[in-house]
């Protein structure tokens, strides 16, 4: 997989500036749920600058009525270390920004265990897909409409 001359020094470098560049969100939450990672993808879709993100609950982005759902998934992935969204299964969710509005997100974890295996937190990777899910809903309603009889 690896490229000539591309040192384990190279791919490091390369993986910071993916995770503090990428375009998406980039969240990475430690078993507790506190988050710990937050990239310039996050600020940009939340509002929320990594300092005030950072250390303070996943609540800030999760809309109320998610979220008893949301923790206890998040805590059992955290026991079980299992999760059908780390193999690459994408899930779409509300999320909640700085300013109060909603946002429709899609998103993949990637959990992250210590070199005993035992799960350390997770890491989201987060894209906004609320203009598609706004016109796939329109286009729902319009096909409703036409379906109704005369």
């Amino acid at each position: 997989m690896m490229g000539e001359g591309w040192s384990g020094a190279k791919l490091d470098r390369l993986g910071r500036t993916l995770l503090q560049t990428a375009p998406d969100a980039i969240i990475l939450a430690d078993r507790e749920g506190a988050i710990r990672f937050w990239n310039a993808g996050a600020e940009r879709l939340f509002g929320y600058a990594a300092a005030e993100a950072l250390g303070r609950p996943l609540d800030i982005i999760v809309p109320e009525p998610q979220r008893a759902r949301h923790w206890a998934g998040f805590d059992r992935v955290m026991q079980t270390g299992e999760s059908r969204y780390g193999a690459g299964e994408v899930l779409a969710v509300p999320g909640l920004r700085k300013d109060g509005s909603r946002v429709s997100l899609e998103f993949t974890i990637v959990p992250l265990r210590d070199s005993a295996g035992r799960m350390e937190g997770m890491a989201a990777i987060l894209r906004d897909v609320t203009q598609r899910f706004e016109e796939l809903r329109a286009l729902r309603r319009q096909v409703a409409v036409r379906r109704l009889p005369s």
